[in-house]
């Protein structure tokens, strides 16, 4: 049995030899770069957490191939309880990060591997599934981070993949030989792709036949020849060069996303899990969505729950804890980060088993849970910069606040209730400040909104599950309406 620390997880990434620019630059050791190291810290919790005994149970799961122990990042759901404890894990992760810490994508895209490449096989004779078995057993026994890769540039929305004016804005196979497939374009908005071991990548939308040179999946390690990474931007990211870390606001803990380029990359076929097969684009891009949006409703809810603390913590720093309207909106607050959460477990409590033996959440409630998503973080973001104040845009640095001169003035006149440092009160503004609209609001508002799919995208699903025609069948019978046939 391998299971990393978070420790063992950083050391393995400084064996790899991957291209990264950020800022203009190649970057030669990302894993100590003061950008980047953030959101290695938060991706290490996910290894650290597996060995910790009151966790133990949610962070590790028995392999269903090895019989071995392994990180449930790694693992397939077998179950209905595998799917609860999934969702529990997460919201753990992001109490402990108050940040994405990057996993779910890759969790998701085994999951939904597993599932559509079991039904190729079956329809197609194919051995996707055997290979996919074999990747994945890999994996479990080394303990990899696998980044799932699925958003396409995607150009012109107006054509399809195979009607656009450049051919690789969606990524694509160029080359079909003995030994494998060249593959060529790049994934965009790719969570923790420069900290990862393994690139999962999927096709982003469903393919007809004249797109099949775009229905692809395939494995390859992070450090492949002709693989590129761009690391994103983020709201207020130099700070993160600066000594002082107070502005940060979160001063461990970060997120990322990177443009991953693949430039003529061979992938041999041992790590090709479709090629061509653009019949099954469907169930794969359905079935990983409705993972991914189960997955909000663990990660945001955790990290909703930090900033709830945080409101709370700076209406007691104000002296205006006791206030009625307070109190009325941390409730609100509160009531609508557990309406995610409990979105989160009812659709995997609604799930069920995949012919693979793969258990698939409740698809229509995982629609449900991501359009919460997409809303309700920002209503409680609003909320804590209610309760909150100005201050949380307009208080002076930490290098004032230490400055030999000034600092005693902002210590003075920055005061909250006497009892409190005036140092406390100017960190939790800085963490209300990194949530709401700083790095940490990436992954709490803007993903929220378009992770997993635009809100859009799932009032498309929810139309196309709801059986209306039976609930007018209900409203009718009890109105008394007997129809002629």
């Amino acid at each position: 049995m391998v299971l990393k620390t978070g420790k063992e997880y950083m050391e393995s990434l400084r064996k790899r030899k991957i291209r990264v620019f950020l800022l203009g630059e190649e970057v030669k050791n990302p894993v100590d770069h003061p950008i980047i190291r953030p959101s290695i810290n938060s991706a290490a919790e996910t290894y650290d957490i597996a060995h910790d005994p009151r966790y133990v149970n949610l962070a590790t799961a028995e392999s269903h191939i090895t019989g071995e122990r392994i990180n449930r990042f790694n693992h397939i759901h077998r179950s209905v309880e595998d799917l609860i404890k999934k969702v529990k894990l997460l919201r753990v992760l992001g109490q402990k990060t108050g940040t994405c810490f990057q996993r779910c994508v890759g969790m998701d895209a085994i999951n939904t591997l597993s599932s559509v490449t079991y039904e190729m096989d079956q329809k197609l004779g194919t051995e996707y599934y055997k290979r996919f078995t074999e990747f994945l057993k890999y994996v479990q026994q080394n303990d990899l981070f696998c980044c799932g890769a699925m958003t396409d540039p995607k150009g012109d929305r107006n054509f399809p993949p195979s009607q656009q004016v450049d051919p690789d804005l969606y990524l694509r196979i160029v080359e079909k030989r003995d030994d494998g497939i060249v593959v060529r374009g790049a994934k965009v908005h790719i969570t923790g792709a420069v900290n990862s071991h393994e690139i999962i990548v999927m096709p982003t939308r469903t393919m007809s036949e004249r797109d099949k040179d775009y229905a692809v999946s395939f494995a390859v390690p992070s450090d492949t020849r002709g693989i590129i990474y761009v690391y994103g931007r983020q709201s207020c990211d130099t700070r993160k060069l600066e000594r002082e870390k107070m502005d940060v606001g979160n001063i461990k803990y970060g997120g990322q996303e990177a443009m991953v380029i693949f430039d003529d990359v061979f992938v041999p076929w041992e790590r090709v899990f479709m090629a061509e097969e653009y019949e099954f684009t469907t169930a794969l891009v359905e079935r990983f969505a409705a993972y991914h949006r189960q997955s909000y409703g663990g990660c945001k809810t955790g990290v909703g729950d930090v900033l709830i603390g945080a409101a709370a913590t700076i209406a007691e720093y104000n002296g205006v804890e006791k206030a009625s309207h307070i109190r009325d909106k941390i409730v609100e607050m509160n009531h609508l980060n557990e309406t995610l959460y409990a979105c989160g477990i009812a659709c995997s409590a609604e799930g069920y088993r995949t012919p693979s033996g793969t258990y698939l959440v409740n698809i229509l409630l995982a629609n449900t849970c991501k359009l919460n998503v997409t809303r309700f973080p920002y209503e409680i973001a609003r909320l804590a910069e209610d309760i909150a104040g100005g201050l949380i845009v307009t208080a002076p640095s930490e290098k004032d606040l230490k400055h030999p001169k000034i600092g005693k003035y902002i210590q003075k006149y920055l005061k909250g209730v006497d009892k409190v440092p005036t140092e406390y009160r100017l960190r939790i503004f800085r963490l209300i400040e990194n949530l709401c609209m700083g790095l940490g609001a990436v992954s709490y508002r803007t993903e929220s909104m378009h992770g997993a799919g635009s809100p859009q995208a799932q009032k498309i699903m929810i139309e196309r599950m709801v059986d209306l025609d039976f609930k007018k069948k209900l409203a009718k019978a009890l109105a008394g309406i007997e129809e002629k046939p």
